[in-house]
């Protein structure tokens, strides 16, 4: 006799519990007017919602306006049929990590990262690599089990790969802040292209992340693995621990 899975149903939560209640931000290109308003309320009303309500609607450059509407919608989703595209292994803390790959590996696993392409935004890279770290977690340099080679910003592909070998590179910490028209996937499509023409792909382990990059995407690009928004080092750093026992342990 075979049960079915309980259902877990979600619906947003504005003001009380199960209401629906959604807070959408968008951007129109009209200049500020009670017409621009009512264009918005339209606009999120043909998106489904109701009990529309513009909250907020300001001036962004002379011929465009910024709304914030909030608004009612009848969807839920069945968290029971849930699945997370996200690297599954055991997170260990600072001390025992170290120790951990001092045991198993017996060497420091060499990282190179950077911010790849004409992208100047090193804040993620830097996040995930300075000593300093991230949110009280200690960056891939205060790891005495890592050696860490911070690139910084607008690395070019070629340069980050003569790096990477120069500093014999266990594995490559691709990064991309900006995301317009989908240059973040064309840029990293583009570096393992070259890895491949380069006979590094397989050899090193390669991690893309970014504002608007996940698990799943990252593997569909090719890349080991993927890390957005609130990556911390430790996350990072155990990944490639695992990884690279993984890889030892292939034929």
């Amino acid at each position: 006799m075979t049960t079915e899975k309980a259902r877990e149903i979600l619906r947003p939560y504005g003001d009380l519990k199960d209401d629906g209640v959604v807070q959408l931000s968008f951007v129109l290109p009209v200049p500020v007017s009670p017409r621009a308003k009512e264009a918005a309320l339209q606009f999120v009303k043909k998106l489904g919602f109701t009990n529309v309500l513009i909250a907020c609607m300001e001036k962004a450059g002379e011929q465009n306006s910024f709304f914030v509407a909030y608004g009612r919608s009848g969807m839920y989703i069945d968290f029971a049929t849930i699945e997370a595209h996200e690297p599954a292994h055991p997170k260990h803390g600072f001390d025992e990590l170290n120790a951990l790959i001092t045991r198993d590996l017996g060497r420091k696993i060499s990282v190179v990262g950077g911010c790849i392409g004409t992208d100047a935004h090193a804040v993620g890279i830097d996040a995930i690599m300075n000593m300093k770290g991230y949110a009280g977690d200690y960056g891939l340099e205060r790891y005495p089990a890592f050696h860490a080679v911070n690139l910084g910003a607008q690395v070019e592909f070629g340069f980050m790969l003569d790096q990477a070998v120069a500093e014999n590179a266990d594995a490559v910490l691709v990064s991309k802040v900006v995301t317009q028209r989908d240059i973040h996937k064309e840029d990293a499509r583009n570096l393992l292209e070259l890895a491949k023409q380069r006979g590094l792909f397989g050899k090193m382990i390669f991690l893309f992340g970014g504002p608007r990059v996940d698990h799943k995407t990252a593997v569909e690009l090719g890349y080991d693995a993927g890390f957005g928004p609130g990556t911390k080092p430790s996350d990072v750093a155990n990944f490639i621990y695992y990884r690279m026992l993984e890889k030892r342990a292939l034929p």
